[in-house]
């Protein structure tokens, strides 16, 4: 399969262009070693990681991934959601890297006339200080973070508001993403998507969602774009 007549290519951040696990767990961790509770293991922290910050928190909190029917004490999650920002403020690039061949491919991208856009579930805060650490900001024609809009992934008003910042129609668009609410916001609109199968997905396969073709290298990108 070739995509034809593209012209803007929309991309997740964490778990398809980057790997920011590492970082969020420093983070993590010093938010639970300042509230005196229990800390985590990368591996651990990693399988929470990919439905923006304030679910992150909620799990860190309770120590699990399903968090969706839990309650809490708003006070003291908005305490540990505070003292998180701030830990991650300070760890935006210490160990956060760009996924094999995603520089190179974004580059080759850009060269061949695509104009290319972030829409990440992170909040807008960090996006430019981690693109600008790994010398990608360059690349980005504009981007937009979870606490950007009234909604979020997978709700698909990111991806229809960045089309209308760009002048674009949704059919020039594709959606890059490594989970189901990258796949499940295209879908919502209308919009091609590839998935990208090494990111944060939980080992759910993400071809039950109906991407328009799954890649496991983001340097194949080039084969379809």
């Amino acid at each position: 399969m070739k995509f034809n007549h593209k012209t803007t290519i929309l991309f997740d951040l964490d778990g398809t262009l980057i790997d920011s696990v590492p970082d969020l767990s420093l983070a993590v961790n010093e938010m639970l070693t300042l509230l005196k509770r229990e800390i985590f293991s990368e591996d651990t922290i990693r399988y929470w990681v990919g439905n923006g910050a304030q679910t992150l928190v909620k799990r860190a909190l309770l120590g699990k991934r399903e968090v969706e029917d839990q309650s809490m004490d708003e006070a003291f999650f908005k305490e540990a959601h505070a003292i998180f920002l701030k830990a991650y403020a300070k760890n935006l690039c210490k160990a956060t890297q760009p996924y094999p061949h995603v520089t190179q491919t974004l580059k080759a991208l850009k060269s061949k006339g695509y104009r290319l856009a972030i829409i990440t579930n992170k909040p807008v805060q960090f996006v430019e200080p981690i693109l600008l650490g790994l010398e990608l900001h360059d690349l980005f024609e504009s981007s937009l973070g979870g606490d950007s809009l009234e909604h979020k992934k997978p709700d698909p008003m990111p991806l229809l508001h960045m089309c209308e910042l760009m002048d674009v129609d949704t059919e020039a668009c594709v959606m890059v993403g490594d989970s189901k609410n990258d796949i499940l916001a295209a879908n919502a609109c209308g919009m091609e998507s590839i998935g990208v199968t090494y990111g944060y997905n939980y080992g759910e396969d993400l071809g039950i969602y109906k991407p328009s073709i799954l890649i496991n290298d983001f340097g194949e990108l080039l084969k379809y774009l």
